[in-house]
């Protein structure tokens, strides 16, 4: 990609932004995010559990929460893809397993946001044919979509409204993940 090309790729990656509706902004995220951890601890922190974030939404949400979480705890991670018809929701393959030992631990997996819930669900499930003693999940953000899920999260830092959002993990177009706040985009 030469510079001119560039530039204007940066312009409209900005543009997105610019044109975006802040939902949450960097004290409200911070607030979740502490009220999250101290949640977690509460219900986990006595047991040693296995944390697992789900590859690569999690990353902002699990490097913010980890030190938050002041006990003993095991880390790992999991990478799945949903492929097939995604109308139908699709199957799963891992393309990266726990490769701790999950049978007889506390799991807590991790994950930017929790949409129709498919992945996590499918996940859960998949770990607790593991042998897992518990599975637990959090997000960051749990989408309010207006349909039942197949699962539901036990740890929510924020409710946001059905609508594309990004920041905090979570990417538009593969952009914006390194956001500290919440937007949507403008007209979704």
């Amino acid at each position: 990609m030469n510079e001119l090309d560039m530039s204007a790729q940066r312009a409209a990656t900005q543009a997105m932004l610019d044109e975006a509706d802040l939902l949450f902004g960097r004290t409200e995220c911070e607030a979740a995010l502490q009220r999250v951890g101290a949640d977690i601890t509460a219900a986990l922190g006595d047991k040693y559990p296995l944390v697992l974030p789900v590859m690569g939404g999690a990353v902002v949400f699990t490097g913010k929460l980890l030190p938050l979480l002041r006990f003993p705890l095991d880390f790992d991670y999991v990478h799945v893809s949903r492929y097939g018809d995604k109308l139908q929701g699709g199957q799963f393959k891992w393309l990266r397993a726990p490769q701790n030992e999950v049978a007889g631990r506390h799991v807590l997996i991790l994950d930017d946001i929790l949409d129709e819930g498919h992945t996590m669900a499918a996940i859960q499930q998949q770990v607790l044919s593991m042998g897992a003693a518990s599975c637990l999940t959090a997000v960051f953000a749990n989408k309010l979509i207006g349909k039942p899920k197949p699962i539901t999260a036990d740890f929510v830092g924020l409710d946001v409204p059905n609508r594309y959002v990004f920041g905090y993990g979570m990417d538009a177009e593969n952009k914006w993940r390194n956001l500290d706040e919440i937007y949507a985009l403008s007209g979704h």
